[in-house]
Protein backbone atom coordinates (compact mmCIF):
# COMPACT_ATOMS: atom_id res chain seq x y z
CA UNK A 1 0.00 0.00 0.00
CA UNK A 2 1.31 3.50 -0.79
CA UNK A 3 2.68 5.36 2.18
CA UNK A 4 1.05 8.22 4.03
CA UNK A 5 3.50 10.61 2.46
CA UNK A 6 1.92 10.00 -0.96
CA UNK A 7 -1.12 12.01 0.15
CA UNK A 8 -0.50 15.61 -0.77
CA UNK A 9 -1.17 17.88 2.20
CA UNK A 10 -1.58 21.59 1.57
CA UNK A 11 -0.74 24.09 4.28
CA UNK A 12 -2.73 27.11 5.49
CA UNK A 13 -5.60 26.79 3.03
CA UNK A 14 -8.68 29.05 3.27
CA UNK A 15 -11.91 27.19 4.05
CA UNK A 16 -14.64 28.43 1.75
CA UNK A 17 -18.08 28.67 3.37
CA UNK A 18 -21.33 30.32 2.36
CA UNK A 19 -20.90 32.77 5.24
CA UNK A 20 -17.69 33.84 3.49
CA UNK A 21 -15.95 34.34 6.84
CA UNK A 22 -13.79 32.38 9.25
CA UNK A 23 -10.30 30.95 9.36
CA UNK A 24 -8.62 28.28 7.32
CA UNK A 25 -7.17 24.81 7.55
CA UNK A 26 -3.60 24.42 8.75
CA UNK A 27 -3.58 21.18 6.74
CA UNK A 28 -5.88 20.13 3.91
CA UNK A 29 -5.96 17.01 1.72
CA UNK A 30 -8.15 15.91 -1.18
CA UNK A 31 -8.52 12.12 -1.04
CA UNK A 32 -9.99 10.50 -4.15
CA UNK A 33 -10.98 7.07 -2.82
CA UNK A 34 -11.26 4.86 0.25
CA UNK A 35 -7.54 4.05 0.37
CA UNK A 36 -6.70 7.76 0.29
CA UNK A 37 -9.13 8.39 3.14
CA UNK A 38 -7.47 5.65 5.18
CA UNK A 39 -4.08 7.30 4.65
CA UNK A 40 -5.53 10.60 5.80
CA UNK A 41 -6.83 8.89 8.93
CA UNK A 42 -3.29 7.70 9.63
CA UNK A 43 -2.21 11.33 9.55
CA UNK A 44 -5.06 12.49 11.83
CA UNK A 45 -7.81 10.18 13.16
CA UNK A 46 -9.70 13.31 14.25
CA UNK A 47 -9.74 14.82 10.77
CA UNK A 48 -12.65 16.99 9.69
CA UNK A 49 -14.60 16.49 6.45
CA UNK A 50 -15.41 19.57 4.36
CA UNK A 51 -18.40 19.37 2.08
CA UNK A 52 -19.93 22.29 0.21
CA UNK A 53 -19.41 24.63 3.18
CA UNK A 54 -23.04 25.73 2.94
CA UNK A 55 -23.95 24.90 6.53
CA UNK A 56 -20.61 25.63 8.17
CA UNK A 57 -19.20 28.28 10.47
CA UNK A 58 -15.42 28.11 11.00
CA UNK A 59 -13.54 29.61 13.95
CA UNK A 60 -11.79 32.88 13.07
CA UNK A 61 -8.51 31.22 14.08
CA UNK A 62 -9.15 28.30 11.75
CA UNK A 63 -8.72 24.63 12.71
CA UNK A 64 -5.59 22.58 13.35
CA UNK A 65 -7.05 19.15 12.57
CA UNK A 66 -6.44 17.79 9.09
CA UNK A 67 -9.34 18.83 6.83
CA UNK A 68 -10.24 16.59 3.91
CA UNK A 69 -12.27 17.86 0.98
CA UNK A 70 -14.02 15.25 -1.14
CA UNK A 71 -14.13 17.03 -4.48
CA UNK A 72 -12.32 14.74 -6.92
CA UNK A 73 -11.87 11.12 -7.95
CA UNK A 74 -14.13 8.19 -7.09
CA UNK A 75 -15.90 10.06 -4.30
CA UNK A 76 -17.44 12.31 -6.99
CA UNK A 77 -18.70 9.52 -9.24
CA UNK A 78 -22.40 8.99 -9.99
CA UNK A 79 -23.96 5.77 -11.28
CA UNK A 80 -27.55 5.79 -12.61
CA UNK A 81 -29.66 2.64 -12.75
CA UNK A 82 -32.51 3.99 -14.89
CA UNK A 83 -34.33 0.66 -15.11
CA UNK A 84 -34.69 0.33 -11.33
CA UNK A 85 -34.78 4.07 -10.65
CA UNK A 86 -31.74 3.94 -8.37
CA UNK A 87 -28.71 6.20 -8.07
CA UNK A 88 -25.37 5.68 -6.35
CA UNK A 89 -23.81 9.08 -5.71
CA UNK A 90 -20.37 9.77 -4.28
CA UNK A 91 -20.11 11.91 -1.17
CA UNK A 92 -18.56 14.76 -3.13
CA UNK A 93 -21.37 14.99 -5.67
CA UNK A 94 -23.17 18.34 -5.73
CA UNK A 95 -26.79 17.88 -4.61
CA UNK A 96 -28.36 20.68 -6.72
CA UNK A 97 -26.68 19.32 -9.88
CA UNK A 98 -27.83 15.79 -9.06
CA UNK A 99 -31.39 17.03 -8.58
CA UNK A 100 -31.38 18.51 -12.09
CA UNK A 101 -30.05 15.30 -13.62
CA UNK A 102 -32.56 13.05 -11.84
CA UNK A 103 -35.37 15.30 -13.03
CA UNK A 104 -34.05 15.10 -16.58
CA UNK A 105 -34.11 11.30 -16.33
CA UNK A 106 -37.65 11.25 -14.90
CA UNK A 107 -36.55 10.14 -11.44
CA UNK A 108 -38.61 11.60 -8.60
CA UNK A 109 -37.65 12.05 -4.96
CA UNK A 110 -35.00 14.75 -4.83
CA UNK A 111 -36.90 17.68 -6.35
CA UNK A 112 -38.31 18.68 -2.94
CA UNK A 113 -34.73 19.43 -1.86
CA UNK A 114 -34.38 22.11 -4.53
CA UNK A 115 -32.40 25.08 -3.26
CA UNK A 116 -30.62 23.05 -0.57
CA UNK A 117 -26.89 23.66 -1.14
CA UNK A 118 -24.97 20.58 -0.09
CA UNK A 119 -22.74 17.75 -1.13
CA UNK A 120 -24.30 14.29 -1.00
CA UNK A 121 -22.14 13.35 1.99
CA UNK A 122 -23.14 16.47 3.90
CA UNK A 123 -26.80 15.98 3.03
CA UNK A 124 -26.64 12.40 4.33
CA UNK A 125 -24.98 13.36 7.60
CA UNK A 126 -27.23 16.31 8.48
CA UNK A 127 -30.37 14.80 6.90
CA UNK A 128 -30.75 17.94 4.84
CA UNK A 129 -34.27 19.02 4.05
CA UNK A 130 -37.01 21.58 4.27
CA UNK A 131 -40.73 22.04 3.85
CA UNK A 132 -40.96 19.61 0.94
CA UNK A 133 -38.95 16.66 2.23
CA UNK A 134 -35.71 15.43 3.72
CA UNK A 135 -32.77 13.42 2.48
CA UNK A 136 -33.61 10.28 4.46
CA UNK A 137 -36.82 9.93 2.40
CA UNK A 138 -34.74 8.61 -0.51
CA UNK A 139 -31.51 7.31 1.08
CA UNK A 140 -31.58 3.50 1.04
CA UNK A 141 -27.95 2.69 1.91
CA UNK A 142 -24.89 4.65 3.06
CA UNK A 143 -21.27 3.63 2.46
CA UNK A 144 -18.36 5.05 4.38
CA UNK A 145 -15.17 4.61 6.36
CA UNK A 146 -15.10 4.69 10.15
CA UNK A 147 -12.36 6.34 12.18
CA UNK A 148 -10.44 3.05 12.42
CA UNK A 149 -10.30 2.85 8.62
CA UNK A 150 -12.85 0.06 8.31
CA UNK A 151 -15.26 0.12 5.38
CA UNK A 152 -18.86 0.38 6.58
CA UNK A 153 -22.18 -0.12 4.79
CA UNK A 154 -25.39 0.83 6.58
CA UNK A 155 -28.90 0.01 5.46
CA UNK A 156 -31.58 2.66 5.91
CA UNK A 157 -33.04 0.89 8.97
CA UNK A 158 -29.61 0.93 10.64
CA UNK A 159 -29.34 4.72 10.47
CA UNK A 160 -30.83 6.83 13.24
CA UNK A 161 -32.46 9.35 10.93
CA UNK A 162 -34.70 12.05 12.39
CA UNK A 163 -35.12 15.79 11.94
CA UNK A 164 -31.68 17.19 10.97
CA UNK A 165 -30.02 14.14 12.53
CA UNK A 166 -28.50 10.89 11.29
CA UNK A 167 -26.10 9.61 13.93
CA UNK A 168 -23.46 9.37 11.17
CA UNK A 169 -21.20 12.05 12.61
CA UNK A 170 -18.18 9.77 13.12
CA UNK A 171 -18.51 8.12 9.72
CA UNK A 172 -16.69 9.51 6.70
CA UNK A 173 -19.39 9.00 4.08
CA UNK A 174 -18.03 7.91 0.69
CA UNK A 175 -21.27 7.29 -1.25
CA UNK A 176 -25.03 7.01 -0.83
CA UNK A 177 -27.54 4.81 -2.64
CA UNK A 178 -30.82 6.53 -3.44
CA UNK A 179 -34.14 4.85 -4.21
CA UNK A 180 -36.22 7.15 -6.40
CA UNK A 181 -39.53 6.84 -8.27
CA UNK A 182 -40.44 7.10 -11.94
CA UNK A 183 -42.36 10.24 -12.93
CA UNK A 184 -42.90 12.67 -15.77
CA UNK A 185 -39.90 15.03 -16.12
CA UNK A 186 -42.20 17.97 -16.92
CA UNK A 187 -44.07 17.46 -13.64
CA UNK A 188 -40.79 17.25 -11.73
CA UNK A 189 -39.51 20.45 -13.33
CA UNK A 190 -42.72 22.21 -12.34
CA UNK A 191 -42.36 20.98 -8.75
CA UNK A 192 -38.77 22.21 -8.59
CA UNK A 193 -39.84 25.58 -9.98
CA UNK A 194 -42.49 25.89 -7.26
CA UNK A 195 -39.99 24.97 -4.54
CA UNK A 196 -37.44 27.49 -5.78
CA UNK A 197 -40.07 30.23 -6.17
CA UNK A 198 -41.11 29.86 -2.54
CA UNK A 199 -37.50 29.98 -1.35
CA UNK A 200 -36.75 33.11 -3.39
CA UNK A 201 -39.75 34.86 -1.86
CA UNK A 202 -38.98 33.93 1.74
CA UNK A 203 -35.17 33.65 2.00
CA UNK A 204 -32.26 36.06 1.40
CA UNK A 205 -30.71 33.87 -1.29
CA UNK A 206 -28.57 36.65 -2.74
CA UNK A 207 -26.68 37.36 0.49
CA UNK A 208 -23.85 35.59 2.32
CA UNK A 209 -25.58 33.16 4.65
CA UNK A 210 -25.48 29.52 5.72
CA UNK A 211 -29.22 28.98 5.51
CA UNK A 212 -31.18 28.26 8.66
CA UNK A 213 -29.01 28.93 11.71
CA UNK A 214 -31.20 27.14 14.27
CA UNK A 215 -33.21 23.92 14.17
CA UNK A 216 -36.98 24.17 14.41
CA UNK A 217 -37.78 23.30 18.05
CA UNK A 218 -40.53 21.07 19.43
CA UNK A 219 -42.85 22.81 21.89
CA UNK A 220 -42.94 21.45 25.43
CA UNK A 221 -46.13 23.34 26.26
CA UNK A 222 -48.83 25.40 24.58
CA UNK A 223 -47.75 28.81 23.35
CA UNK A 224 -50.48 31.19 22.24
CA UNK A 225 -50.50 31.83 18.49
CA UNK A 226 -47.48 29.51 18.10
CA UNK A 227 -48.69 25.95 18.68
CA UNK A 228 -49.65 23.07 21.02
CA UNK A 229 -47.32 20.76 23.01
CA UNK A 230 -45.38 18.39 20.78
CA UNK A 231 -45.63 20.59 17.68
CA UNK A 232 -42.44 21.34 15.75
CA UNK A 233 -42.54 25.04 15.00
CA UNK A 234 -40.55 27.45 12.88
CA UNK A 235 -37.48 28.85 14.59
CA UNK A 236 -37.79 31.78 12.21
CA UNK A 237 -41.28 32.54 13.53
CA UNK A 238 -40.06 32.47 17.13
CA UNK A 239 -37.11 34.71 16.28
CA UNK A 240 -39.44 37.14 14.52
CA UNK A 241 -41.91 37.21 17.43
CA UNK A 242 -39.03 37.77 19.85
CA UNK A 243 -38.21 40.97 17.95
CA UNK A 244 -34.85 39.84 16.56
CA UNK A 245 -35.20 40.70 12.86
CA UNK A 246 -32.62 43.33 11.94
CA UNK A 247 -30.55 42.71 15.09
CA UNK A 248 -26.83 43.21 14.36
CA UNK A 249 -23.45 42.40 15.86
CA UNK A 250 -20.52 43.75 13.89
CA UNK A 251 -20.90 42.60 10.30
CA UNK A 252 -23.53 39.96 11.11
CA UNK A 253 -27.25 40.67 10.88
CA UNK A 254 -30.53 38.79 11.37
CA UNK A 255 -32.28 38.91 8.00
CA UNK A 256 -35.43 41.00 7.65
CA UNK A 257 -36.73 38.48 5.13
CA UNK A 258 -36.33 35.34 7.27
CA UNK A 259 -35.57 35.45 11.00
CA UNK A 260 -33.65 32.17 10.97
CA UNK A 261 -31.07 33.49 8.51
CA UNK A 262 -28.01 35.43 9.63
CA UNK A 263 -26.28 37.30 6.82
CA UNK A 264 -22.75 38.65 6.77
CA UNK A 265 -21.06 41.51 4.99
CA UNK A 266 -17.44 42.35 4.27
CA UNK A 267 -15.47 42.65 7.52
CA UNK A 268 -17.75 40.30 9.47
CA UNK A 269 -16.17 37.65 11.69
CA UNK A 270 -17.22 34.29 13.05
CA UNK A 271 -17.16 35.88 16.49
CA UNK A 272 -19.83 38.34 15.26
CA UNK A 273 -22.09 35.51 14.12
CA UNK A 274 -21.62 33.52 17.33
CA UNK A 275 -22.36 36.58 19.49
CA UNK A 276 -25.49 37.32 17.44
CA UNK A 277 -26.63 33.70 17.71
CA UNK A 278 -26.23 33.94 21.48
CA UNK A 279 -28.29 37.14 21.62
CA UNK A 280 -31.03 35.68 19.45
CA UNK A 281 -31.12 32.47 21.47
CA UNK A 282 -31.42 34.42 24.73
CA UNK A 283 -34.25 36.60 23.45
CA UNK A 284 -36.22 33.56 22.25
CA UNK A 285 -35.63 31.74 25.53
CA UNK A 286 -36.63 34.76 27.60
CA UNK A 287 -39.86 35.20 25.63
CA UNK A 288 -40.92 31.60 25.03
CA UNK A 289 -38.90 29.47 27.46
CA UNK A 290 -37.38 27.55 24.53
CA UNK A 291 -33.69 26.98 23.97
CA UNK A 292 -32.81 26.99 20.28
CA UNK A 293 -30.31 24.40 19.03
CA UNK A 294 -27.89 25.40 16.27
CA UNK A 295 -28.45 23.80 12.88
CA UNK A 296 -25.32 25.34 11.43
CA UNK A 297 -22.20 23.24 12.06
CA UNK A 298 -19.59 25.13 14.09
CA UNK A 299 -15.92 24.22 13.81
CA UNK A 300 -14.20 25.58 16.91
CA UNK A 301 -10.46 25.59 17.36
CA UNK A 302 -9.25 23.29 20.12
Amino acid sequence: MPSVTEIEIQRNVPIETWFDIGGGAERLARPENVDDIRRCLEVDPNLRVLGDGANLLVDDAGVDELVIKLDRGEVCDVCFDDENCRVVAGAGVNLPKLILETIRRGMSGLEGLGGVPASIGGAAIMNAGGTFGQFCDVASRVHGVDRSGAVVTLERNQIDYSYRHSGLGNLIVTSVELKLRRDDPSKLRAKLKDVMSLKKKSQPLGESSAGCVFKNPTLRGYITEIGPPGARVSAGLLIDRAGCKGLKVGGARVSDRHGNFITTKRGATTADVLALMEQVGKKVEDKFGLRLEPEVVIWRRR
